[in-house]
């Protein structure tokens, strides 16, 4: 069964700003809850046209790239799961999307789409996350739905806090 989430946040950043950070796997355990114990174990960077790095650390994963992960799969347990990611598609400051290539779903498919906006005179970015994603636990996917629906929402708004911390540092 196909499940969708979907997501959307302001922040009062430009969006070449915005980019840069989300298309940096580096910064991924960054916005990640602290329970899930998330550790960027290998990465191999191809980066897109145009890329330039110019600090240690700062990466651009275009397509083609593979990141590969660790996370708990229920928050604080020493259990651990394996997830690699792998960028298909990137537009410089529009949108990237990445697909699971190995972790704990049959099917997951993640598009990151960034839009400028002003808001109250102040120039911004929409940050929208479009997830589709298949648990691959055959009948007992409404099930098991219930927990993987309820961990997104909870990544998700505490990414949106922390994204809110994040930027004004930078």
């Amino acid at each position: 069964m196909l499940y969708h989430f979907e997501t959307e946040q302001w922040i009062s950043i430009e969006i070449s700003r915005v980019f840069a950070f989300f298309a940096n796997p580096h910064n991924l355990p960054r916005i990640m809850p602290p329970a899930t114990g998330t550790k960027l174990l290998y990465l191999k960077l191809v980066p897109p046209p145009g890329a330039a790095v110019t600090k240690p650390g700062q990466a651009i994963a275009g397509v083609g790239s593979e990141i590969v992960t660790s996370f708990r799969l229920v928050p604080y347990l020493p259990v651990r799961k394996r997830w690699t990611a792998r960028i298909i598609e990137f537009d410089w400051n529009h949108y990237f999307t990445d697909v699971q290539q190995e972790g704990p779903f049959k099917n997951f498919h993640h598009r990151h789409e960034l839009r400028s906006e002003q808001r109250h005179g102040q120039v911004g970015t929409i940050i929208k996350d479009s997830i589709q994603y298949e648990i691959g636990s055959g009948p007992f996917d409404p099930i098991a739905n219930i927990f993987v629906a309820h961990q997104l929402n909870n990544t998700f708004r505490y990414r949106q806090a922390a994204l809110s911390r994040i930027f004004p540092l930078l």
